[in-house]
């Protein structure tokens, strides 16, 4: 079952991508990723509350509550280093790139929690990163000054994936113990914490009054995607092996590719497609280790 559920979060994490680029048009970015965290914790605590999960939260470990609290903080800032990425880049080469943190997320599975490292599983790696380079097409674009320093979509879109990868190996430490609803709604009050004491520190939260009703929508139904993609990536977390649940969640980049295509009129060389392909077959060998 948990499969299912791994592929059920690879299509509402698809569908988050495209939502959020359209969302964060004219928005900035933090503040775009702080209102989406605000609809996230609210779809997250109702699921808790209609399960009955809150009951429990008093039987959580101290060591669980760390490394749930870790998860978030790394979530929080792949959140925030990937939707600045999104902001500056366009969709079909910044997801790419946020998706090779399958790469890194196996190495660390293998170190931390002893999973297999099979020829099957390296060839895979390989081809994941192989396809991921290809991806990348490079631009003659000056790097943008982002608080204070210079940066480009490559620079926020690699800061993203690896605070997925460290998201993906705490979060299954920290809900070995725990139901999985009430800890991905806890990881997200994290997350919501974080990306508002940005948005204030920063000042941005005075752009609010700001923001167009088109992109409220589009902010909102992004996260709620989010929550769903969440809600089903933590339950296949909970009973699945990360090496494989991982990968499955980032075959979203098919149906993110496929949306910035027909959507968003990104165009795609060959190169990319090629690697979009190498990206697929080496996802998709991981179920057959």
């Amino acid at each position: 079952m948990w499969v299912v559920y791994a592929f059920s979060a690879a299509f509402f994490a698809g569908v988050t991508s495209i939502l959020a680029k359209i969302g964060i048009k004219h928005t900035d970015s933090n503040l775009a990723t702080a209102l989406r965290t605000v609809v996230v914790a609210v779809f997250a605590w109702l699921v808790v509350f209609a399960a009955g999960s809150q009951s429990s939260i008093t039987g959580i470990s101290a060591k669980s509550l760390v490394f749930l609290v870790l998860s978030g903080l790394a979530t929080g800032g792949s959140w925030l280093c990937y939707f600045r990425a999104l902001k500056l880049g366009d969709v079909s080469k910044v997801v790419p790139v946020d998706k090779s943190s399958t790469v890194l997320t196996i190495v660390l599975s293998v170190i931390f929690l002893s999973e297999s490292l099979t020829w099957v599983k390296a060839a895979a790696v390989i081809l994941i990163g192989a396809g991921t380079y290809l991806m990348i097409e490079r631009k003659s674009n000056k790097p943008e000054k982002f608080n204070g320093f210079s940066g480009s979509w490559l620079f926020y879109a690699i800061l993203s994936a690896v605070f997925a990868s460290l998201t993906a190996i705490l979060a299954k430490i920290g809900i070995a113990d725990v139901e999985a609803n009430l800890g991905t709604a806890i990881r997200t009050m994290v997350v919501l914490v974080m990306a508002w004491v940005i948005v204030f520190i920063s000042g941005k939260h005075r752009d609010i009054k700001d923001i167009d009703k088109r992109s409220r929508v589009f902010i909102a139904l992004s996260g709620i995607a989010t929550g769903l993609s969440w809600l089903c990536f933590y339950r296949a977390l909970q009973d699945g092996p990360v090496s494989v649940v991982v990968p499955i969640d980032k075959l979203s980049i098919l149906i993110t590719i496929m949306f910035s295509f027909f959507i968003l009129r990104e165009k795609l060389s060959k190169w990319s497609v090629a690697g979009l392909a190498m990206i697929t077959v080496g996802t998709l060998s991981m179920l057959v280790v």
